[in-house]
């Protein structure tokens, strides 16, 4: 009995430790994310998800991050249009807990599908928002 109770003790052990190195090793969460027409005082007004093009020509990607640490970081806002990437705009993450975002002036003529894609900075993928531009 006492051999089985330590071998599911280190069965536990070998189990979870990969998870706790991951966790200490400041993982980046995005907690919140929009696409919205203005920021006030560090804030999304609105989240769009289908613009009219003859309203609005400047929009932003807004993003909450919690971080495992205060460590400095960074994020990068990829910017695509119909899947080719149009913009790439790298921001700071200062502390477990930050509110960033990045600008996008839409040109005239590029209606259609878009998204902005939150990687960090070995290019993981933190999180996806698709919009329309009609």
């Amino acid at each position: 009995m006492r051999c089985l109770g330590f071998s599911l003790l280190l069965l536990a052990a070998v189990l979870v430790l990969p998870w706790s190195v991951f966790a200490q090793d400041g993982a980046l969460t995005v907690t919140e994310i929009a696409i919205t027409t203005r920021i006030v005082r560090g804030n999304p007004v609105d989240a769009v998800r289908r613009i009219s093009s003859s309203t609005v020509r400047d929009l932003y990607c807004f993003t909450k991050i919690t971080a495992t640490d205060d460590a400095e970081r960074q994020i990068i806002h990829v910017w695509y249009h119909e899947d080719e990437v149009v913009a790439r705009c790298v921001l700071p993450v200062r502390g477990t807990s930050w509110r960033t975002y990045s600008k996008k002036t839409i040109a005239s003529g590029m209606e259609g599908n878009w998204r902005v894609e939150v990687l960090d900075t070995e290019g993981n993928l933190l999180k996806t928002i698709k919009f329309r531009w009609n």
